[in-house]
């Protein structure tokens, strides 16, 4: 007889075990829920979440989302900012040595705006000497600088991990290009491997730097004599954030960060919004001559992004008063892009790359100055095409920094501000900096230079041109609407050579050459 009640009580104490398994899992999974749920009720900071408890959480979630969704689901090739995705797949492609070519034709609409083309020849050039190169500094200088045509933006230590910068000094050894440091300092991380940097002194003269935050000529003198310090370049604007300034957080500035820096560990790192060093376009020429003599003679340029157009001819009035002469400029856009910036001044402030670098190039060429001064510009480049304009409108040589970031593996993330990047290019976390391996991401950038100079010069050959250099603005042609469009050179004025001494009032920006002055930057009226 018990043998027959075995079955059905195994069968009620399986029952049982099994929905006391589910009632523990549902009050495992409902209570907080629920305790979530009151909370939200009773909350006095959200009103949504006290009208809508715990539903109005799943808001919070997909805002959270939406970036990582639409990025990877709804994004077409060409969308994507600021650099769209087939922008980015085209950097990934070459620093990995992938196939980078494009089947059935362009995506891109030949009759809107978006198309710009360069016009090419029915005899290309078969074999032009793509070995050369931009040779920087003028008759001043003691130790010119041949620099390639493309190179490594401004980038500091502290905004980029110390891996990424050795990957990005590395990859510029192995292509024989420069590295711009940035306006964080000269770092053991841009020493380590021996690539050609360019030396950025911003106006925090981080390196180089009292401890009152002035210019110290003997710091500076220390490391501007080291050999593979090739080139200075001061620092007066950068494109995403001109005139503002900057400051790295305290928590952010660690031993190694101080120490490159030249200020206090766990303080608040400022750079203030003007230089110290300097204040009239006289002074400027000034401290740069001598900057050039306690460098042993290495050339000493400028960058900036242009704002006021009479500045930009008050430094032209200056060098032609004083006789004294910047070896470079570099035009940063608008465009360029930073670690973190208020959205206003990204948005809203600075000249764009194209207008900037045009009218530098007329100022040069209407002081007869183009000659003995270099013309580098930086802003939203990632490919030969856009190099290839660069030299259109005037530029001797072109830098990138994102483009250079992608080659890393940089995913465009949008978390540099916050030192959470996930693939360890823009973060000083060791964790997240483990993914990125020096030697393997320093042939990716090799890789990306060489294959993007490599398509300028195929560009070139096209053309039937000998070299970048002789390309001209008539050379590019602009849409203006669906049915027009023109040479560059007839949508923008280019200034010929001398204009600006000879027949000032023939140009269209007199007015602003008559409101610079050699003595200041203000205005004159």
């Amino acid at each position: 007889m018990l043998r027959w009640l075995v079955f059905p009580v195994l069968i009620f104490l399986i029952a049982i075990s099994a929905f006391w398994d589910i009632l523990r899992l549902t009050l495992l999974l409902w209570v907080p829920l629920l305790l979530i749920a009151i909370y939200d009720l009773f909350q006095q900071r959200h009103a949504l979440r006290r009208n809508y408890p715990l539903i109005a959480r799943l808001r919070w979630m997909f805002e959270w989302l939406r970036p990582f969704l639409h990025a990877y689901i709804v994004e077409s090739p060409l969308d994507g900012r600021p650099y769209a995705r087939s922008e980015r797949a085209l950097v990934y492609a070459r620093a990995k040595g992938d196939l980078d070519a494009h089947p059935f034709g362009t995506e891109l609409d030949v009759y809107s705006d978006e198309y710009e083309w360069m016009s090419h020849s029915i005899a290309p050039t078969l074999l032009p000497d793509r070995t050369k190169r931009v040779k920087v500094g003028g008759s001043q200088c003691r130790l010119p600088y041949e620099a390639d045509l493309l190179n490594v933006s401004a980038m500091s230590f502290g905004s980029l991990s110390e891996r990424a910068i050795e990957a990005l000094n590395l990859g510029a050894k192995m292509g024989g290009f420069y590295h711009d440091t940035g306006e964080g300092g000269y770092s053991p991380y841009h020493r380590k491997h021996g690539g050609d940097v360019v030396w950025e002194l911003g106006s925090g003269y981080f390196g180089c730097r009292d401890a009152q935050g002035h210019f110290d000529p003997e710091r500076f003198r220390d490391t501007a004599q080291i050999d593979h310090v090739r080139m200075i370049e001061i620092k007066l604007s950068q494109g995403a954030k001109p005139g503002h300034g900057g400051m790295l957080p305290g928590p952010k500035v660690s031993a190694e960060i101080a120490a490159t820096r030249g200020v206090p560990e766990g303080v608040d790192c400022i750079s203030p919004a003007a230089h110290s060093a300097f204040s009239t376009p006289i002074e400027l020429l000034e401290w740069a001559a001598d900057l050039r003599d306690m460098s042993d003679g290495k050339p000493v340029g400028i960058k900036l992004c242009v704002g006021q157009p009479h500045e930009v001819y008050a430094l032209m009035k200056a060098m032609l008063e004083t006789g004294i002469r910047l070896d470079y400029m570099v035009i940063d856009g608008a465009e360029g892009g930073t670690g973190a910036a208020p959205v206003e001044f990204s948005n809203r402030v600075g000249m764009p790359l194209r207008e900037g670098l045009i009218f530098v190039r007329n100022a040069l060429v209407g002081c007869g100055l183009k000659e003995e001064i270099r013309l580098g510009a930086s802003g939203k480049l990632h490919s030969g095409a856009g190099l290839a304009v660069n030299c259109a409108l005037g530029a001797d040589w072109s830098n990138a920094a994102r483009a250079f970031m992608f080659s890393l593996g940089c995913i465009q993330s949008l978390q540099c501000h916050t030192g959470e990047c996930p693939t360890g290019v823009a973060t000083q976390d060791p964790g997240r900096q483990r993914g990125l391996v020096v030697t393997d991401k320093a042939e990716r950038v090799r890789r990306f230079q060489a294959a993007t100079v490599s398509a300028l010069w195929d560009i070139t050959a096209a053309m039937g041109l000998e070299t970048p250099w002789e390309i001209k603005p008539h050379h590019l042609h602009e849409r203006l609407n669906s049915a027009r469009s023109d040479s560059i050179d007839r949508i923008y004025n280019f200034f010929p050579r001398g204009v600006l001494l000879d027949a000032p009032d023939s140009v269209a920006s007199t007015r602003y050459w008559h409101m610079a002055r050699a003595d200041s930057f203000r205005a004159q009226f």
